[in-house]
């Protein structure tokens, strides 16, 4: 009797041991993600941070003139299927020291939705329209009108931040509801 019992806690031991092991590597392959990596070999690059729908989520070092999204995105080993493509230009000059969101087309948290999430066009929507996503009152969609009629269209939609009214929470808060273009 005390043979069986003493086998059932060796083999409950030798499966708790086990189960953290695999735990302790499986959380060091996710912390390995997010380190900066520097892309060009060289150590004089300026950083870039990108975000989101992309296959390697980290800080990259780029070097050259103007860096574009399409080079982050390259940087970063290319978007998931899941990526929204109508929420960024590929031609955008990007701002060294910043950091870059792809959203995705797909709600991550609704497994069995097929339908896309409902999103407004920032550079071509009326102020009425962007009221219809959470976050947006009518104050910041008129003071995104104001804002593209100024300056021209937006480019990436982290230029949301430059918008009166809208800082790095209603930036979260309305980053996966946007588009650049249709």
């Amino acid at each position: 009797m005390y043979k069986i019992i003493i086998g059932v806690l060796i083999a409950t031991a030798v499966v708790i041991v086990g189960f953290l092991l695999i735990d302790q590597k499986f959380n060091n392959k996710n912390a390995t993600q997010t380190n900066t990596t520097d892309v060009s070999g060289k150590t004089s690059g300026t950083s870039y941070t990108i975000e989101g729908e992309v296959n390697k989520v980290g800080t990259y070092s780029l070097s050259g003139d103007a860096i574009t999204m399409a080079d982050l995105i390259q940087a970063s080993g290319g978007i998931t299927a899941n990526a929204d493509p109508l929420a960024y230009f590929d031609d955008a000059t990007l701002k060294g020291g910043s950091t870059y969101y792809i959203p995705s087309k797909y709600d991550n948290n609704d497994i069995c939705s097929s339908a896309p999430i409902t999103k407004v066009n920032i550079n071509a929507d009326s102020a009425e329209t962007l009221t219809s996503i959470n976050g947006i009152t009518s104050s910041i969609a008129t003071s995104i009108v104001s804002y593209r009629t100024s300056n021209g269209t937006f480019k990436t939609i982290e230029q949301l931040m430059e918008v009166y009214g809208i800082g790095n929470a209603t930036y979260r808060k309305v980053r996966n509801y946007v588009i650049l273009h249709a």
